[in-house]
């Protein structure tokens, strides 16, 4: 008899707890009796990982807010957890916001067991403090949070908590569920510590940046699909070196913002994972030059709003941006940005991955120094292709479009193309440096192909230049030297401002000025018919500028314009093959580290001795058999 009373006060007790929950004012229409918690065991279907544990506590938030177990309270539609444990939350809720006030020194976990919660007010779920809080998507579970469009603040002094899911400590988000969130007032999700995702689907609309992390965001997993009306990732503290960063070592990533897609106040590094990110509306939303502004140097004048060196506060609509340093050692990007698709204040190192870029301005640009050591990066449109004031090309499979320059090295810091037109930079000159050590390297330029305020050096791999057809730029433009001391470089294009490799080269050079028309074949052979050089410019040329180890000093070549070729072609270079055909230019005996070869004549010189016009001057060989 009294072990029957003892289970029928338990049923009571449950039963008038529940009611406590429900209860409501008519003033108010909130909860107004905290709950009660009890010490009933809490039965879970979810499958959780084993270092989670078991379920300690059940909120549920049907028509009535209840919780079962320990550590977790209600009152005006408000569930305050106290203490560490694992909290089970499922159910649907329009009024309700869950908050995390911890002093423990243990873990908080918030599984959400599809959940369709709104709080209009605040912050759906607000943790306020807590050593860990990590928010736990199940497997097969779906989950939705949603806001309203305007807060209103405990401390009017202060805008926090500013997110659907925001956390003042340390923010981890894991498992392989799916989260939806909807921020209609401002962030997506919001970390004032660090924030971590290690897995689930999650998708952020957010009125303004869709995932911060004030200390450092990273993602180690997961897929994640952000819409923002500001950024898609932030990092922003300032103030602490060790902090402010982003680190990608792995998911999917498919980002849609007005501003910057991945902003860093420090460092940004990728190891891994698939990244797609389109900005300000993509590259076909870009800023552009006013027609009546004609200058065929392509210098726009200085403006004076470049962006910060130390700050990414400057609203921009850049792909990747960092303060500091971006390290890419791997990864897929897809990368469309109305503004620079990869942007540093300070460096860039690249080791890997593969990269597709279409940028209305820079490519890839950093304030101070560049290097590539690896990687397949192809950038299919740009106004400059890649800049910096230091270019280390040391690997890589490198392929490059540019309106404008395809490699720049001028030094300075570059603006923001949403306030004023593309490559609008504050460069200074005479300190740039561009060094090919390795690598391929094809750049396909209107303006200038290679564009150095100071020396460029060509120590090994291949560089190919399909340059500009206007006689205001040309394939090659440097202020100090151009030393070739191994590898290969072809560049074609205008003849007009047409500048030769340097004399103090260790490697010979010849150019050849020919009148020639788009995808006609230029061929270097030797006196004994070996093919040197066969390749086919992509647009008109008069210049041809040639540097290869199979170019010696004493030899005899002859170059023909003209004909067709068995050979295998790569970027208009023809390998593995005969070309037959073809009008001789002329021939040639090679006595000087750098030559010019025309129709009528052969001299000797470095980059003052190119020939300017020559091309124009020249008369079309007529095509034809040999």
């Amino acid at each position: 008899m009294k072990k029957k009373f003892i289970i029928l006060l338990t049923v009571v007790t449950l039963c008038a707890s529940t009611i406590a929950c429900s209860k409501t004012s008519n003033t108010n229409n909130t909860n107004t009796t905290a709950q009660e918690t009890t010490n009933t065991i809490i039965n879970s279907d979810l499958k959780l990982d084993d270092d989670i544990g078991e379920v300690t506590c059940n909120i549920n938030l049907d028509s009535s807010i209840t919780v079962s177990g320990t550590g977790a309270t209600v009152s005006d539609n408000k569930v305050t957890i106290t203490s560490s444990g694992v909290y089970e939350i499922s159910g649907t809720s329009s009024n309700c916001q869950i908050i995390v006030n911890s002093e423990s020194e243990e873990n908080v976990y918030l599984v959400l067991n599809n959940v369709n919660l709104t709080y209009e007010n605040s912050a759906p779920i607000y943790v306020q403090a807590a050593k860990n809080a990590i928010l736990v998507l199940p497997d097969g579970t779906t989950n939705t949070i949603t806001d309203g469009d305007s807060y209103t603040f405990e401390d009017s002094t202060t805008d926090e908590p500013n997110a659907t899911i925001f956390s003042k400590d340390y923010l981890t988000i894991r498992g392989n569920g799916t989260l939806t969130v909807n921020a209609n007032y401002n962030n997506g999700i919001t970390s004032k510590d660090d924030l971590k995702i290690t897995g689930g689907n999650i998708t952020i609309t957010s009125a303004d940046d869709g995932l911060m992390g004030k200390d450092s965001i990273t993602i180690k997993g997961g897929n994640i699909t952000i819409n923002a009306s500001g950024d898609g990732l932030k990092s922003t503290n300032s103030e602490e070196t060790e902090k402010g960063y982003i680190d990608i070592q792995g998911g999917t990533l498919n980002i849609t913002s007005t501003n910057d897609g991945i902003q860093a106040e420090s460092n940004v590094n990728i190891s891994d994972g698939t990244i797609n990110i389109t900005t300000g509306g993509g590259s076909a939303n870009s800023s552009s030059k006013n027609n009546n502004d004609q200058n065929p140097w392509g210098q726009w004048g200085n403006s004076s709003s470049s962006s910060s060196s130390t700050s990414t506060d400057t609203s921009s609509a850049k792909a990747i941006k960092a303060v500091n340093t971006i390290t890419i050692d791997g990864g897929t990007f897809t990368i469309d940005s109305s503004d620079d698709s990869i942007h540093s204040n300070n460096s860039i190192v690249i080791n890997g991955g593969t990269i597709d870029i279409s940028s209305g301005d820079d490519g890839i640009h950093s304030d101070t120094t560049l290097d590539i050591n690896g990687g397949d990066i192809n950038i299919s449109k740009s106004y400059e292709g890649i800049e910096s004031t230091t270019i280390n090309i040391n690997g890589g499979n490198i392929h490059l479009v540019a309106s404008d320059d395809g490699i720049n090295a001028s030094g300075g810091n570059d603006s923001s193309s949403t306030s004023g037109r593309p490559g609008q930079n504050n460069f200074s000159s005479g300190n740039g440096q561009i060094n090919f050590n390795g690598g391929y390297v094809y750049i396909d330029a209107s303006g200038d192909g290679i564009d150095v305020n100071g020396s460029i050096e060509l120590n090994d791999g291949t560089v190919i230049v399909n340059g500009p057809q206007d006689n205001g730029n040309g394939a090659l433009d440097y202020d100090s030297t151009f030393n070739i001391n191994g590898g290969l470089l072809i560049a074609a294009g205008s003849s007009g401002m047409a500048q030769n490799p340097s004399t103090s080269s260790t490697q010979n050079s010849i150019n050849v000025y020919v009148n020639g028309t788009a995808n006609s074949l230029l061929t270097i052979k030797s006196e004994s018919g070996e093919e040197i050089i066969s390749f086919a410019p992509s647009k008109s040329y008069q210049s041809v500028i040639i540097s290869s180890p199979e170019l010696e000093t004493g030899k005899t070549y002859s170059a023909y314009y003209g004909g067709t070729s068995t050979g295998t072609s790569t970027d208009g270079l023809y390998t593995d093959g005969t070309t037959s055909g073809g009008t001789e230019i002329t021939s040639f005996t090679l006595s000087s580290t750098v030559s010019n070869v025309s129709q009528s004549s052969v001299t000797t010189g470095g980059s003052n001795s190119a020939m300017p016009g020559a091309g124009g001057n020249m008369t079309k060989p007529n095509s034809g058999r040999r």
